[in-house]
């Protein structure tokens, strides 16, 4: 991983499940990323799962953003 990348964490499913609750939505409404996507590719993961790509701003502090991937 690049110094400069975000960090990308799988998220458990009921970790998701609670995240889709707290927002009412349904994955399909989630930000897509391709299964394909180098930053991801050491995840162990498979299409479906949701992750949490943690990125910071320009005060240093960490947001979170989320994809679901396709």
């Amino acid at each position: 991983m690049h110094v400069l990348q975000p960090k990308h964490v799988k998220l458990k499913e009921d970790e998701a499940v609670k995240l889709l609750e707290k927002y009412n939505i349904i994955k399909e409404q989630l930000p897509r990323i391709k299964i394909s996507d180098p930053a991801i590719a050491d995840l162990g993961i498979k299409k479906g799962d949701v992750i949490k790509i943690l990125r910071k701003d320009e005060a240093g502090s960490e947001k979170e953003y989320f994809r679901v991937i396709v």
